[in-house]
Parts: C-alpha cells; structure tokens; sequence
C-alpha cells in the first residue's frame, strides 16, 4: 500500500512540474505588457515579446533615428516587437523616414506582433531591425500586415 501511495505522489508531483513550463510559455509574448500600456499609444521594443522598450507614441513620428519627437537617435533599425494600443487607427510603419520605404501595419484588434522575426515590409524588407518611422493610418491604407 506505501509503495503504490509513494508511485502515485511522485506521479503528481511530476505532472506538476510539467505545468510549469506550460505556463511560462504562455506568457512569453506581449500580454504583459498590453495590459499596462496606455490607451491610445503604440510601442516598440528592441527585442521580442516587447521587452527592452525603445518608446511610446500617441502621435505620428515619422523618423526614428532623429531627436524630434517620441523615438530618438538610436531607436530607428532597433525594434524587434510593437504594440498597438490604438483608440481608432492601426499603426503603419515604414523602412524609411518621412513614410518612404516600404510598410508594414499593425492593426488595433491584432494587438501586438511579439517577434517581426519572419516579417517584412511591402518591398520585401525585412521588418525586424528595420523600422525608420510609424504613422498611424486606416486600415485601407495598409496593404501589408505583421503576424
């Protein structure tokens, strides 16, 4: 009778330990950090899963690597996810400054992409890393979209 006791108390503890990695799986995306993000804004990240944040804009920024507006200097070519947590438009973001280059949107009800890895913009581009500029746009305005 121990012996069966001690077999099915190690089996439950050993299913234990295998909803544990489950778990952290799933919180490795953007989750987190969409329930804390404010209302309104789009962010960036330098690295997936919108960790390592570059910056939050409300407004338009149509270039990254300036000192203008939101995302300063070193923020241009650095972003890995982004998050849209837009009230009304989804966020078009392009490869180059002043909205040249090509685009890629993220829409208000996808929410996140939590890597650009495997994304590209309409030239073919590759997305990650290589974000310039954002504005944000209507959804008819957008021929390409992150997933």
């Amino acid at each position: 009778m121990r012996k069966a006791f001690a077999v099915l108390t190690t089996a439950a503890v050993a299913s234990l330990g295998a909803l544990v990695p489950a778990t952290s799986a799933q919180a490795a995306d953007c989750s987190d950090a969409m329930a804390g993000a404010l209302s309104g804004y789009m962010y960036a990240y330098d690295s997936t899963n919108c960790s390592g944040h570059l910056g939050h804009a409300s407004g338009d920024d149509s270039n990254w690597g300036d000192s203008a507006l939101s995302f300063q200097g070193g923020d241009t070519n650095s972003a890995s996810s982004v998050l849209n947590n837009g009230n009304s438009y989804e966020v078009k973001f392009y490869n180059g400054t002043g909205g040249t280059g090509g685009h890629i949107c993220l829409s208000r009800s996808e929410g996140w992409a939590s890597s650009l890895l495997g994304d590209s913009f309409t030239t073919g581009v590759a997305a990650n890393n290589s974000i310039s500029g954002h504005a944000w746009a209507s959804a008819s305005n957008c021929s390409k979209w992150a997933v």
